[in-house]
């Protein structure tokens, strides 16, 4: 079990790359034509595999995935909020002990990131184990706060159970209101693919300014923490 945490990283990696040679081989043997196709007859066939091994990911795509399959009835709403809530689970719990058992790794490898570790540390401090519960909202965050948790002293079995908490909440919060809304969602995206000329430049202003939203906003938080701890 030592050895495990210990290379906890390079398992991480490795799961990884067989998910995605599992994901290109069947992509490969689809009885259908066409990528898309192809792509869809996989989404069916391995729905909660692939939503499983794209919330260690971490990606909200994949839960708005699950989401549009439930509203299709090739899955079901609460098993797919308890997979991808296991899955953004098993994620951060890796990240974790990355921290936790390789930090002469994190510490020769990451000094780039030394200033969001310390912000990290900092938001610990102050908020304690609610931090742990938002931290997936916290984008250019989301995998450092784990290690860096990883890195303190905190309660491995509190850090686990918090995490599997946040997870669940995670999960529903997004799988929800994209089965609800699903024939919306389909519809716009039936436009998108007709009209991807306009579609991709939309897509890429909105994304792009999502992402520079959260970043900013984990920025003010991030000085205004500073700040604060200067003060005291």
């Amino acid at each position: 079990m030592q050895r495990l945490k210990n290379h906890s990283g390079k398992i991480g990696t490795v799961a990884v790359v067989i998910f995605f040679s599992f994901i290109a081989y069947n992509l490969y043997l689809a009885p259908v034509e066409g990528f898309e196709e192809k792509f869809v007859y996989l989404l069916k066939e391995y729905g909660y595999v692939i939503l499983f091994a794209w919330s260690i990911l971490e990606g909200e795509m994949g839960l708005i995935m699950g989401g549009l399959l439930c509203h299709t009835g090739d899955m079901w709403v609460p098993m797919a909020i308890f997979i991808a809530g296991l899955g953004g689970f098993v994620g951060d719990q890796i990240y974790f002990y990355i921290g936790r058992y390789n930090k002469e790794y994190i510490h020769r490898n990451l000094k780039g990131q030394r200033r969001k570790f310390a912000l990290a540390h900092l938001l610990l401090k102050k908020y304690g184990w609610p931090i742990i519960f938002v931290q997936r909202y916290m984008y250019g965050m989301r995998t450092i706060i784990p290690i860096s948790i990883g890195l303190t002293r905190y309660s491995a079995k509190m850090f686990a159970f918090i995490n599997l908490i946040s997870a669940w909440c995670w999960a529903a919060l997004t799988i929800i209101p994209a089965w609800y809304f699903g024939k919306e969602i389909l519809t716009v995206l039936e436009w998108a693919k007709a009209h991807w000329y306009l579609a991709l430049p939309f897509a890429l202003i909105f994304g792009g300014g999502i992402l520079y939203y959260f970043h900013t906003a984990t920025k003010r938080v991030g000085e205004k923490v500073v700040r604060n701890e200067i003060k005291e």
